[in-house]
């Protein structure tokens, strides 16, 4: 009888583990998922004396409150949320970078509530003079970092934004992202690129930096560059490119542009024309499937219905205009699904 109750056990035993190794704890697709979204002035509604954040305090032009900034944090995670429950995602972006974020403490403010994950954040104070930088986070739980540094671009006159470099581990599977937010458009296209172009320089250096220990580095460079893809400061100088082939043929001349062939609406309007100065660019190390791997349906501008205004041509912004609205954001984020092949 004892023995007889011995194999019982022994066959509930095998049974629980062949069941749990089945159905119980499926085992997840290895991914990486990246973020990057200009959320239009994160601000918080103290005035720093040390930066040109007048405009957003209650007494300035833009009368912003503490109120306004918890409904524009709360819009911010609504859309992180809504990824995290996305069929195609079901997580949170493992990788998140936002431009025009005035400092650290606001960011961290906007992304501690989020419920399941612990962001860590990097973060670099630039010297633009309205104090905007760019914010990077990251998931502990899924990845590991590395070295970071922040860049500066050689300006005349004001200051930009820094050009952030960061080294991360998915697994024993090295990558870096480099971050930009070029400088802007205003005033006059022509006599703001030459600006621009000095930002790409800087982008390019960092680039073959990192490609001349390993030419089949996986590099993923995100920004609002505030070009689109066919501009000089993009194809020429950054070797923005549409051709996959190629890439892979000239890997250490080109970088696959994201947009390239995608059928969905651009990430900002401008005169109603929908135009793609947000972008994401991949090296060839990201196409040749091996480590990290960016599959042709990685790449998405997401959006739905409530982040447009009524009309559906443009993004629900928080302002327009100068006039509050109440919306998201003037731009709309890009996210890349990223593979981990092992």
């Amino acid at each position: 009888m004892q023995r007889l109750l011995t194999y019982a056990f022994l066959f509930f035993v095998m049974a629980f583990c062949i069941s749990s190794s089945t159905t119980g704890n499926p085992r997840p697709e290895k991914r990486v998922l990246f973020l990057w979204w200009n959320v239009e002035n994160l601000f918080d509604p103290a005035n720093d004396p040390a930066t040109d954040d007048d405009d957003f305090t209650p007494e300035g032009s833009m009368q912003w409150t503490e109120k306004k900034l918890l409904l524009k944090q709360m819009r911010i995670r609504h859309i992180l949320s809504v990824i995290e429950a996305h069929p195609d995602y079901r997580k949170y972006p493992d990788i998140l970078a936002f431009a025009e974020v005035e400092n650290e403490r606001v960011f961290k403010g906007t992304l501690n509530p989020l419920q399941g994950i612990s962001y860590k954040t990097i973060y670099y104070e630039t010297s633009d003079p309205r104090g905007i930088d760019i914010a990077l986070a990251y998931n502990p739980q899924t990845l590991r970092a590395g070295l970071s540094k922040a860049y500066s671009v050689p300006l005349e006159g004001k200051p930009t934004r820094k050009i952030i470099v960061a080294g991360f581990s998915a697994g024993h599977h090295p990558f870096h992202v480099i971050l930009n937010h070029w400088p802007s458009r205003s005033f006059d296209t022509q006599w703001t690129e030459r600006k621009r172009l000095c930002a790409a320089t800087v982008t390019r250096h960092i680039l073959d930096s990192l490609r001349l220990g390993n030419p089949a580095a996986d590099i993923i460079v995100m920004g609002d560059f505030n070009d689109e893809p066919e501009n000089h400061s993009m194809k020429e100088l950054l070797g923005s490119s549409d051709n996959a082939a190629m890439v892979k043929a000239q890997g250490s001349k080109l970088l696959f542009n994201c947009w390239s062939g995608y059928k969905g609406i651009g990430s900002f309007s401008f005169h109603n024309r929908w135009q793609h100065i947000d972008q994401i660019l991949l090296s060839a190390g990201m196409l040749d499937n091996k480590g990290l791997t960016a599959p042709a349906s990685a790449f998405r501008c997401f959006s739905f219905s409530k982040m447009l205004d009524e009309r559906g041509k443009k993004p629900y912004a928080t302002y327009e205009r100068r006039k509050y609205k109440g919306g998201y954001s003037d731009h709309l984020p890009l996210l890349l699904n990223a593979r981990i092949m092992d």
